[in-house]
């Protein structure tokens, strides 16, 4: 782990826990939802809530470790702005371009700046210690 945070892992970091808060907040939504409302499937609304919750509090946990300058933050990093693109276009493709054209901008700002050489010099440079 390094000391030195450049400015491109800590925008990944913010974008990562916008969409950890996205998900927890769209999660919570659904499972106040199913306590209040009248679910036409109460059992795949839990887990519709559940799952929400869990993803956000995973992308939480590596927006941390993306502050931290944690290696294995990354990987999960990047797959989760690929799928947020795929997720984007299918969303523009059902007429939702109000939600999906901001989650492609957020995702791509993401990617670019996790794979960015200042991002990759902190996580893999010299500077860091053998394991």
């Amino acid at each position: 782990m390094s000391n030195h945070r450049p400015l491109s892992l800590t925008v990944a970091a913010v974008v990562m826990a916008l969409e950890g808060v996205t998900a927890l907040l769209l999660g919570g939504y659904v499972g106040v939802e199913t306590v209040i409302g009248k679910p036409d499937d109460v059992v795949s609304s839990i887990f519709v809530a559940g799952f929400g919750i869990l993803v956000g509090v995973a992308l939480l946990w590596v927006a941390v470790g993306m502050l931290r300058t944690e290696r294995w933050a990354r990987s999960p990093g990047v797959l989760t702005q690929i799928f947020a693109v795929v997720v984007g276009v299918t969303l523009i493709q059902s007429d939702q371009r109000a939600i999906g054209i901001p989650l492609i901008a957020a995702a791509v700002i993401g990617l670019v700046a996790l794979l960015s050489p200042p991002t990759t010099d902190a996580l893999y440079g010299d500077h860091q210690d053998s394991l």
